[in-house]
């Protein structure tokens, strides 16, 4: 799949009309015809397409040949095609995190977001996948690239600080390795995860992910981030966390913001505490 791909149904020209409330108007998709979203007056926005070949160009002016060789993209969609997830591996760029009893491989992997119905801020994110279990990984808050998708917005600005971000896949990579060198008291585990957790149910479960990931990879901090991860990847029986359907197409969204919920959990004070023991 070419870097400049768009799916049919996200590369659309965006218009607006008005509504019968002053300071409201209708976002439009112009394939179609159909609205997608009501949005305040003074609102503006890119396409879908527009952004998204703009983060792609980034990518392959800053980074060679050999890095962007056979990149996969994967595409997710919700509120009617408003909300848009591009989700990029780089296979070709890659390190190991290796604990005596496992090595996995992590790529790269750079996620942008982009909402034509101010649902969401236009965002990029960089971080890494699992290729043993395909579990995603984001960076924390520092790493986000981050502009409201408002009238004030220049694309420009925001492609500009992408390319600030680019490098620290392996200092992440890095900061993997040093989890996995570093061992969890089992006992220790189950109340840390009630207390960040705030729920015994919730802290069960994911007791129960650890577990598993540990049999993998040893008691240490990186099987415990890959529950995490583990939890913010799937939404089905094979991690107890199943989504509930609640009729929309909101389910990229929420697994979205599971992600975002676990690069939160390791910059908690109950995750630091746990593994400075």
């Amino acid at each position: 799949m070419p870097l400049d791909f768009i799916p049919e149904n996200l590369d659309f020209d965006v218009t607006f009309e008005p509504t019968r409330v002053a300071d409201k108007k209708y976002v439009i998709d112009n394939n179609t015809g159909e609205p997608i979203a009501i949005v305040g007056k003074d609102f503006t926005c890119a396409s879908h397409g527009d952004f998204f070949r703009s983060v792609m160009d980034t990518v392959t002016d800053n980074l060679t040949s050999h890095e962007v060789g056979g990149a996969s993209i994967a595409w997710k969609d919700a509120h009617k095609n408003g909300w848009a997830m591009m989700d990029m591996t780089l296979p070709n760029v890659t390190a190991k995190v290796t604990t005596p009893k496992h090595e996995t491989e992590v790529a790269q992997r750079i996620i942008a977001l982009h909402g034509v119905d101010g649902t969401c801020s236009n965002t990029v994110l960089f971080g890494a996948i699992d290729f043993f279990c395909t579990n995603g990984m984001i960076r924390g808050e520092h790493d986000k690239v981050r502009r409201k998708n408002t009238s004030g917005f220049s694309l420009d600005r925001f492609i500009g600080q992408l390319n600030r971000s680019k490098q620290d896949f392996y200092a992440q990579s890095d900061r993997l390795q040093g989890w996995a060198n570093t061992p969890v008291f089992f006992g220790d585990v189950k109340p840390m995860l009630e207390s960040l957790l705030k729920s015994d149910k919730t802290a069960e479960k994911m007791m129960l992910l650890y577990e598993q990931e540990a049999n993998v990879r040893g008691h240490n901090a990186w099987a415990l981030y890959s529950a995490f991860t583990n939890y913010a990847t799937y939404a089905d029986e094979r991690n107890g966390f199943k989504l509930r359907n609640t009729g929309g197409d909101t389910q990229p969204v929420s697994m979205f913001q599971r992600e975002a919920k676990v690069s939160q959990w390791i910059e908690s004070k109950q995750f630091k505490e746990l593994i400075a023991a």
